[in-house]
């Protein structure tokens, strides 16, 4: 995987679309497609403001994933957590739904259904 597929993983996880993600970091669309694509290479200020609404910069340029222990998860948590990032999507759906039943089950947690 290149920086292009990665930037797009990261803004796909985020849930925005190329031109809210463009608009978010100060460029033009066309410029959130070329770094898409792999045909230009974003510079430092983009990177800085997309890491302002969640992209892990260092796994878009490295490959590698920030250790998510330096935003306070516990040893457990962030063991899960970089669990979950390796995974693929569709074992990250069934991740979630299983999640899910088991905080519910526990009475733990409760579905908002206004979403």
């Amino acid at each position: 995987m290149n920086i292009g597929e990665r930037l797009k993983e990261e803004r796909v996880r985020l849930g925005y679309n190329q031109a809210d993600f463009a608009a978010i970091a100060g460029v033009a669309k066309t410029s959130q497609f070329n770094y898409e694509k792999g045909e230009r290479s974003p510079d430092a200020a983009y990177l800085a403001a997309v890491a302002e609404k969640g992209v892990d910069v260092l796994y878009v340029v490295t490959g590698k994933r920030a250790s998510v222990t330096e935003g306070g998860l516990s040893i457990e948590e962030s063991e899960v957590l970089n669990h979950y990032r390796a995974m693929p999507g569709s074992d990250r759906i069934a991740l979630r739904r299983m999640s899910s039943a088991l905080a519910e089950s526990a009475g733990r947690y409760a579905i908002n259904s206004d979403q």
